[in-house]
């Protein structure tokens, strides 16, 4: 009997030390259990708008969507995090921008005009200048740089020169970055640190504007001439960079994006993001795209591992630079520009970085070893370039290869139709239909400047695509694209492509689910469904429930990357 009622008691005393210990698995896990309630709640997943009333984050990832009652029910011992009416979206996935530049700019000066800066004429942007020298404490021979300048906005409507700037800094080594990123202005000082002088030829594919009836450079130089000139500057160390990583990512974190782009990866690009991660810096996603300029480095190098993800940093594509800039009238236009050059060029038609030939044989070998292919393509004879090194790389649509044309500007519906042919995807730009829609039709005519980035008919034609802001050309707010894309007003209030505006629903597609597709991630983010990551934004309004005239006026109120709060507005947001 006594030997009976041991064994009984041994039962029950391991009965007890399993509930407890499922009690506490249970109160563990409910610490890493958020359930999101009290709002809108839009999933993005389907053609049409779906909502739901509860979502259940764990571990990161999101193991529940439905009601909430429901939800209550099944995780009991969950953190709740009431909405409060606001509305709660999956992050927004950046499809095009450039995040090395995001954390080299925190050193360099805002001269772009409004809204992304304040300044209208030389004058302004060489006081903005000058008080960012005397704020840092940069002393005479040492480096200043600009960034956002853009000529057409300006009150003089021209470039700056060199010696716009000498008069003000006659002792220091000046770059003011062109809007486009294309190209910058060097004061005297520069360009004798860059051996740029009157003996110096032209460069097949680059710019180097001179001053008139003299072969003297006046201070421009733009694509295949102001690449190596860029590539020299002086850099921070990684050690600086990694000190004020978290800054760039905050930039990004603020605006609702859980995901950046490096859109042009140099080698030492890489190898500090390659660091970043493995010191576990980057709390966002961060996908970095090789330059093609040094593909013989990272191709087939075990060193940079693509397609997957550690700590947050994977290589995606390699990236091709097709061409420049419409506004800077660099972009490679089967058609002449109708203003000329940006040197006074006649019959000018742009410019192109790299042969057809070499361009085909380069994207062929990439294919052939798995990798992605991305274009930066803006004009319609770079257009045509691309779709024919994707061709000539043997991609059709059927092999899911997603080529990506990232800008596609001026394309024209012939080439949308090989667009879908060959399952090629573009990244388009909306935001030029504002911030240089007026100059587009003054370059290229009204017709031609009305079909930029038209997103609608290629929707219509089964093609998938994404909007971007290619910060820190555009700025990164999302809500700005959402309008753009929505609006296509210009600055001078046209509407520049009235049958290219879309609807809200498909606006938001082109930063979550469209990039996501893009990027081979589709069951990884993009959506607000189980299984994929719990990466959210929570906005003020509803973009749904807005006048589209004001959707660029909405807010993040709260960023979470995979059920971490890695921004909020106020602190007032508080879980219960």
């Amino acid at each position: 009997m006594k030997k009976v009622m041991l064994i009984l008691m041994s039962v029950i005393m391991l009965i007890g030390c399993s509930n407890n210990k499922s009690k506490d698995a249970t109160q563990e896990a409910g610490k890493n259990t958020k359930v999101y309630f009290g709002g809108d709640i839009l999933t993005m997943d389907g053609e049409t708008p779906t909502y739901v009333e509860a979502v259940v984050q764990e571990g990161g990832k999101i193991v529940f969507i439905g009601g909430k009652e429901e939800a209550f029910k099944k995780y009991p011992k969950a953190e709740l995090h009431n909405l409060q009416g606001k509305t709660m979206l999956p992050g927004f996935v950046d499809p095009h921008s450039h995040f090395m530049s995001a954390i080299r700019m925190v050193e360099q000066v805002n001269v772009a005009a409004p809204p992304v800066g304040d300044a209208t004429s030389i004058d302004e942007i060489m006081k903005k200048m000058l008080d960012f020298k005397n704020e840092k404490g940069i002393k005479d021979g040492d480096w200043i740089v600009g960034w956002g300048y853009d000529q057409d906005l300006i009150k003089e409507k021209r470039h700056i020169t060199r010696y716009d700037i000498d008069k003000y800094f006659p002792n220091n080594k000046v770059m003011i970055i062109h809007v486009s990123m294309h190209g910058g202005v060097l004061n005297s000082k520069a360009l004798e640190w860059a051996n740029l002088d009157e003996n110096t030829p032209d460069v097949k594919g680059g710019v180097i504007a001179r001053m008139p009836n003299s072969n003297e450079p006046a201070g421009l130089v733009m694509e295949l001439a102001f690449i190596p000139i860029f590539e020299k500057m002086p850099q921070p160390s990684d050690d600086e960079m990694l000190a004020i990583l978290k800054e760039a990512q905050e930039m990004y974190t603020s605006n609702g994006y859980t995901q950046a782009v490096e859109g042009f990866s140099h080698i030492s690009d890489m190898d500090f993001l390659k660091r970043a991660a493995a010191e576990k810096k980057l709390f966002i996603d961060v996908i970095s795209l090789p330059a093609f300029t040094e593909m013989d480095n990272w191709l087939n190098n075990d060193k940079y591992v693509f397609g997957e993800y550690n700590n947050h940093l994977k290589f995606g594509g390699g990236k091709f630079t097709l061409d420049g800039s419409p506004q800077g009238k660099t972009a490679d236009m089967e058609e002449e520009y109708l203003t000329g050059g940006p040197n006074g060029e006649k019959h000018w038609h742009g410019n192109t970085s790299i042969t057809r030939e070499e361009l085909s044989k380069l994207a062929k070998i990439m294919v052939d070893n798995n990798i992605q292919i991305n274009f930066h393509a803006n004009g319609s004879g770079a257009i045509n370039d691309a779709i024919y090194a994707i061709e000539y790389a043997g991609i059709t649509a059927d092999k899911d290869k997603r080529p990506v044309i990232i800008h596609s500007q001026f394309q024209d519906k012939e080439q949308l139709k090989k667009y879908v042919e060959l399952g090629i995807t573009p990244s388009y730009f909306t935001n030029h239909t504002f911030f240089w829609g007026d100059v587009h039709i003054k370059n290229m005519g009204l017709e031609k400047a009305s079909f930029i980035s038209p997103i609608k008919t290629s929707r219509e034609m089964g093609i998938i695509s994404s909007n971007h802001t290619d910060f820190n050309v555009t700025p990164l707010d999302p809500f700005f694209v959402i309008w753009t894309s929505t609006n296509r007003i210009t600055r001078s209030g046209k509407i520049l492509g009235m049958n290219e505006r879309i609807d809200t629903y498909t606006a938001l597609k082109e930063i979550t689910t469209g990039p996501a597709w893009q990027f081979f991630e589709e069951d990884r983010k993009g959506k607000i469904k189980e299984g994929l990551l719990a990466d959210f934004v929570i906005l003020e309004s509803n973009p749904l429930k807005q006048d589209v005239k004001y959707l660029r006026e909405n807010k993040v109120i709260e960023t979470i990357k995979e059920g971490q709060t890695v921004y909020a507005s106020y602190k007032d947001l508080q879980v219960d």
